[in-house]
């Protein structure tokens, strides 16, 4: 009798099981042969190299890796010694990767095929730019009890100062006169920072629903080439299918109006070199544990503001988000503070990456979910509302 009777058949075949693990791991999985040539890559070592499986099966691994890299060095120790070794936070940065590629590297040899060894990467970077990103939500939360302080102690007693100022005014020589609107001037300013900072402190739910993405970056380039952008070139680079981003459109426009703002102001002295480019792109491998959810939220939707500029310096890069931190000798430090909380409120995370004529503002959001959407809102006692199916695709 046959021990298989009455056992289901698959129904994938054994290489394609194969092929299908390989895929779903979250991790860059590359087989490299004998010749150095990249034979096998998952889907994501296709997202870590930006190439299709079958581009880089054209090329050997030394195309993409820089030269005296410490992992090339590791696949040489595998083929000698046939046996897996482990190395912690290698750089692969380079021109052709990008910058921040830090990883984790694990390389096997493939005992059936001489030569041939497995190599597997786990980036370090994303860990890293999410404890930063923790650490600027704690720094907005540090600028929201801040604010709500100097609303209260500051601008009643500043109002004070402005009143008897102008009163002053009416009763001095010219000479005073000057001073005393100087006296109003600085007044002003320190009661519009404060206004500015009192935007922190605003816990308020804001009203939310599916948006097209393309439909803010068009609006925020046509407000931006009728001003500030007159003379900069955009590249826009979309994918038209993009699902939509459950969000507020009003602070969406803010976030990017700031961001291409900056862009702006960073190609200024390149004349008719200055460009920006704004792109969309859906990642399906990101999911990151986000504060308050217990389960890891998937942020597919990618959306990038990127300049040809001098670039961030290096050593304002992991605190560019806090408050107060700028490179504009007349900038309050307050604007991507504030485009980090509200990224940070739509359960988004916002980077940067940054070199000599290329530095990108990455944000990274959830999606629109139709299905549970329309359950929440049936469970809060509302009926709920599917969106329009031309709100999916711009």
């Amino acid at each position: 009798m046959n021990d298989d009777q009455g056992k289901p058949k698959p129904k994938i075949a054994a290489g394609d099981i194969g092929q299908a693990v390989l895929n779903a791991i979250q991790n860059a999985v590359i087989l490299v042969d004998e010749d150095g040539y990249i034979a096998f890559a998952n889907w994501e070592a296709e997202s870590f190299f930006g190439a299709s499986a079958a581009y880089l099966a054209r090329h050997t691994i030394y195309a993409y890796i820089p030269f005296g890299s410490p992992m090339l060095t590791l696949i040489e120790q595998v083929r000698e010694r046939r046996a897996p070794v482990n190395e912690y936070r290698v750089d692969l940065s380079s021109p052709r990767l990008g910058a921040d590629k830090l990883v984790d590297i694990y390389v096997a040899p493939v005992l059936t095929d001489p030569g041939a060894v497995v190599v597997v990467f786990q980036e370090r970077s994303m860990a890293d730019k999410i404890d930063r990103q923790l650490t600027h939500r704690a720094a907005a939360r540090s600028v929201t009890s801040l604010a709500s302080m100097l609303a209260h102690e500051i601008k009643n007693p500043l109002s004070g100062i402005r009143g008897a100022a102008q009163l002053l005014e009416t009763s001095v020589n010219d000479e005073d006169r000057a001073l005393t609107r100087l006296i109003q001037e600085e007044t002003d300013r320190i009661v519009s920072l404060v206004d500015r900072m009192e935007v922190f402190s605003d816990e308020r739910p804001v009203d939310r629903a599916p948006i097209n993405i393309h439909s803010v970056l068009d609006h925020v380039k046509r407000l931006a080439q009728s001003g500030f952008a007159r003379n900069i070139r955009f590249i826009e680079e979309y994918d038209p299918s993009l699902p939509p981003v459950l969000a507020n459109q009003d602070q969406l426009i803010q976030v990017f109006l700031n961001l291409v703002k900056n862009a702006a102001e960073a190609v200024a002295d390149l004349g008719s070199d200055a460009e920006i480019q704004l792109t969309t792109a859906f990642r399906p491998g990101v999911r990151l544990s986000v504060p308050g959810k217990k389960s890891r939220v998937s942020l597919p939707l990618e959306f990038c503001v990127k300049d040809n500029g001098s670039g961030v310096p290096e050593d304002l890069l992991p605190n560019l988000f806090d408050p107060f931190v700028t490179t504009k000798q007349t900038g309050s430090g307050l604007g991507l503070a504030l485009v980090a909380k509200i990224v940070g409120d739509h359960g988004g995370i916002i980077e940067c990456e940054s070199q000599p004529r290329k530095t990108t503002f990455r944000v990274l959001m959830p999606m629109f979910n139709p299905a549970k959407q329309f359950d929440q809102s049936n469970r809060d006692g509302v009926p709920g509302t599917l969106p329009p199916a031309s709100q999916n695709a711009r």
